[in-house]
């Protein structure tokens, strides 16, 4: 029989001891939400049917034929009018075959959307595991139980009053060691970049704290944020709730850095042991600085690629440039932007060094 590897036996000890921990808070939870859901008052009814006829059409009215597919109404049919005279901007055209979420009070609300997410869900789980094998696997848990405390506890709390960015970090200290323990194994590498991450989450929690104090940001750019206040009776404290979207977004991108630095010193460390401490950190920095400047930019383009329709309203704005980023909504993503940013870059030597530091005691 085929004796277990390291790796196996450490990944196994990984996944067994996270389950372990969350189980009671994932079992608390559960029944926390199905009491509350027992004295909830049921909301609209929503079916899923598909297109069936096109009865009437012009240029932006249709009344279409849909037969309810999945619902209490399943097997019926529903007429429906979409458009008018007062809807010409966006204006979606269905046609026969089409698949559609429909309310029980007669309007399409959406397209029926799973089948081509779970398709690309497939994909990316069959790419991880066949590249990353045993390693894949862990990961993919990981980013299970991230969502599993963002969606069951941190946005929970959230909405049930307490402080937003109190609440983020919190969580963040929980999903930081559940990830990178899973991804990475048990071991000094992991825990240098658990540790570099920790500190590089609290710099840029207190950076967004400063300058959306500073830049008088207050939350309200989005109309989601406005849509939510009312929806939750006056109580959300937006401007907390952009502060934990920051420091969320940080968590996201730091993972990279500080587990590669953690690793590059590993790797100059076991090529050459007779490396002093100031050797063994310059030449870290080295490859960092090539990170630095491949995840900044990365970052960049990410956020840009998020906000792209809102910067191509300011293409041919007849506004100056200063004004432009003066608009609260454009200077919100400059904050998220660059406090990213700076999270990143103090992530390398921080880690280098606490990397470097651990390789010589």
């Amino acid at each position: 029989m085929r004796k277990p590897t390291r790796a196996t036996t450490k990944a196994t000890k990984a996944i067994t001891t996270t389950l372990f921990f969350l189980l009671p808070l994932f079992l608390f939870v559960s029944l926390r939400q199905k009491i509350q859901a027992q004295t909830e008052t049921p909301p609209e009814e929503l079916f899923e049917g598909q297109v069936e006829h096109v009865l009437e059409e012009n240029e932006n009215y249709q009344k279409l034929e849909i037969l309810i597919t999945r619902g209490s109404l399943e097997g019926e049919k529903m007429t429906v009018e979409v458009g008018g005279e007062f809807q010409k901007v966006g204006q979606v055209k269905y046609k026969v075959g089409d698949e559609v979420v429909v309310s029980s009070l007669g309007y399409i609300t959406d397209f029926v959307r799973r089948q081509p997410l779970l398709w690309l869900f497939a994909i990316f789980v069959l790419l991880v595991l066949a590249v990353g094998k045993l390693w894949g696997l862990t990961s993919l848990l990981g980013m299970g139980l991230s969502f599993l405390i963002i969606f069951k506890v941190i946005l929970p709390q959230i909405l049930a009053g307490r402080d937003p960015i109190l609440t983020t970090i919190l969580g963040s200290l929980l999903i930081i060691p559940l990830t990178f323990y899973l991804s990475h194994g048990f071991n000094k590498k992991t825990a240098v970049a658990v540790g570099g991450t920790l500190i590089a989450l609290i710099i840029a929690g207190v950076l967004s704290k400063v300058f959306v104090e500073a830049t008088k940001l207050t939350g309200y750019a989005s109309e989601e944020a406005a849509f939510l206040q009312i929806a939750q009776g006056g109580v959300m404290n937006i401007k907390g709730l952009l502060l934990a979207g920051i420091i969320i977004g940080v968590l996201g991108v730091l993972d990279d850095i500080t587990i590669s630095q953690a690793a590059v010193v590993e790797q100059l460390r076991r090529a050459n042991p007779n490396l002093s401490l100031e050797e063994l950190f310059s030449r870290a920095m080295r490859v960092g600085q090539d990170h630095i400047a491949s995840m900044v930019n990365t970052l960049v383009l990410v956020y840009t690629g998020a906000a792209l329709p809102l910067l191509l309203l300011f293409v041919h704005n007849p506004h100056p440039f200063s004004e432009v980023i003066n608009y609260e909504i454009v200077a919100e993503e400059i904050v998220r932007t660059l406090v990213g940013s700076i999270a990143l870059i103090l992530a390398v030597p921080l880690t280098t060094l606490l990397a470097t530091w651990v390789r010589e005691s």
